[in-house]
């Protein structure tokens, strides 16, 4: 008894040393378990800090990037070829395959195999009659195999049918797509044709091709409007600008960990306005570049860049669009330009253009010409029923009645006339006096009826008034247009160069006379205007 009780005794204690050891086995794999959690848990909260960190620097990278782009966008089409081939809007016509799907599947004749009934067996075939009824079941059988077949064949002419018909509509689907593609191809070759020899819709659509191909940042507009007056050579841009809040307001993105948050720095003030000011400079260099590189044919000597920004005025909350900048310059001029080195606000002060002063502020200017007064329907060629346009015919005035047009005209327009006398060359020259304050003054004013484009003599001329009279602006009208030499002796001086387009404009605004310039087939311009502008024209052909 006393040994049975040692024994039990030895096992408790084994038992209790066994149960310790799990115990404290346990406790141990606890600890190393939340070890290994801990260590998890810092594991995990460190990749997460890293791929904040790494999300605020690819934000950094994107945003300087796209800094870094607002700040060449001239200097990133200086390496590109502007010309643009309209023989690229040409493509092969994609011919689609022909697929009858289900029609293209015959269905199988029937059987008559499967029609046939199954025969009698040995024993069955003892039975009285059976052997009468198998022969009627055949004969059933035989009989629903041929309405089966006839059944198919009415089925299969159906098909065939409806299949011919699907090739023959596939077949008048692909002559459709290639007539089509022909069609397009002529479209194309007439505006390369058209285009050669600058007749003005077509010069408009080449050019409204080169600005839509330029490839700006996609938070740009690509709103524009062009127009193209041939007396002059003379191609008028009506661009939208990007607004101001394309500058990104934010300097950079920093993450702070104590709070797990992304903060912003903000980008100073001063730093915005100059970026947005290089926008509109470089938008504007780039415009001119891009057109007077796109233009081999040399169809264009003048262009006329007028930007605006669409936005709404905060002293009204109406739709506005002030003009940011605007300038007139030559193809000489501008093609002397280092492009690749020059600062473009610099630039397009050398270029006498007409510059907002803050545009991040939207302060506008005055453009040098008014886009609407190149509006085509004033630029169109003669109707072929003109003799039965009741327009009044400037040509065809009396000298007595063009200048009483042409005076009533700025009367309305706000200029007091005083007196005019008739010119030698038919048209008009008139004294007139802005009555505003500050920016008023005398005005000479002198209207020419040319056929022919208005030799520069005709401008140097009106300036030597302006100064033996002491006016402190000059204004020529013409019926026709002015070349290149003209527009480079005006530009920075108190003059205003108005051709037969713009005539027709200010008349129909501003008198309610919807006018006509056809000039009659035995016009003749004085003889050394017509010389001076044929030896001007060659000069610049």
């Amino acid at each position: 008894m006393a040994q049975y009780q040692r024994d039990a005794e030895r096992q408790a204690r084994a038992l209790d040393r066994e149960q310790l050891r799990t115990i404290r086995e346990a406790q141990r794999a606890q600890k190393a378990y939340e070890r290994a959690v801990a260590a998890d848990e810092k594991e995990r909260k460190r990749l997460y800090v890293e791929s904040r960190m790494a999300a605020v620097d690819a934000e950094n990278e994107e945003l300087e990037a796209y800094v870094r782009r607002l700040e060449v966008l001239l200097q990133e089409t200086l390496d590109v070829d502007d010309f643009f081939d309209l023989d690229s809007l040409k493509v092969d016509p994609e011919l689609p395959p022909f697929q009858p799907g289900a029609l293209a599947t015959a269905e199988p004749e029937p059987r008559l195999e499967s029609f046939m009934p199954k025969g009698p067996s040995f024993i069955g075939g003892l039975v009285p009659g059976a052997k009468a009824k198998y022969e009627q079941a055949v004969a059933e059988a035989k009989a629903t195999h041929a309405q089966a077949v006839e059944e198919h064949a009415a089925r299969e002419r159906e098909r065939e049918a409806a299949l011919a018909e699907a090739r023959a509509a596939h077949e008048a689907e692909l002559i459709r797509i290639v007539a089509r593609a022909e069609e397009d191809s002529r479209e194309i070759d007439e505006l390369k044709e058209e285009f050669a020899r600058g007749v003005p819709p077509a010069v408009v659509q080449y050019f409204s091709l080169v600005l839509d191909a330029s490839s700006y940042p996609e938070s740009f507009p690509h709103h524009h409007r062009l127009a193209f007056v041939p007396e002059s050579k003379q191609l008028v841009v009506e661009m939208e600008l990007p607004p101001f809040g394309i500058v990104p307001p934010v300097r950079q993105y920093k993450h702070v960990k104590a709070r797990d948050a992304i903060e912003e720095s903000a980008r100073p003030a001063a730093q915005m306005r100059a970026l947005y000011a290089q926008v509109v400079a470089q938008v504007t260099l780039r415009t001119l570049h891009e057109l007077f590189e796109a233009d081999r044919g040399g169809h264009v000597d003048t262009i006329v860049f007028n930007g605006y920004v669409d936005t709404i005025d905060p002293a009204t909350g109406k739709p506005a669009k002030p003009h940011l900048i605007s300038l007139r310059t030559t193809r000489e001029a501008f093609l002397e330009l280092d492009l690749a080195h020059v600062e473009p606000l610099q630039c397009l002060k050398g270029l006498n253009a007409s510059i907002s002063k803050t545009p991040s502020e939207l302060v506008p200017v005055r453009p040098v010409l008014e886009f609407d007064m190149v509006d085509p329907r004033f630029i169109q060629e003669s109707d072929v029923l003109g003799a039965l346009d009741q327009r009044p015919n400037l040509m065809e005035l009396s000298p007595s009645e063009f200048e009483g047009l042409i005076r009533d005209l700025f009367q309305r327009m706000g200029l007091d006339t005083k007196q005019t006398q008739a010119s030698r060359d038919g048209g008009v020259d008139c004294v007139a006096y802005d009555p505003r304050p500050i920016f008023g003054g005398k005005v000479i004013i002198q209207a020419k009826r040319y056929k022919h484009t208005v030799g520069v003599s005709a401008v140097r001329d009106l300036f030597g008034t302006m100064q033996n009279e002491g006016a402190s602006k000059g204004i020529l009208v013409t019926t026709s247009g002015y070349g290149k030499s003209s527009f480079e002796f005006a530009e920075g001086k108190p003059l205003e160069l108005l051709s037969g387009t713009h005539l027709l404009y200010l008349l129909a605004e501003h008198a309610g006379i919807e006018a006509r310039i056809e000039p009659p087939e035995d016009w003749v311009d004085p003889t050394a205007d017509i010389e001076e502008a044929q030896a001007e024209l060659q000069a610049t052909s």
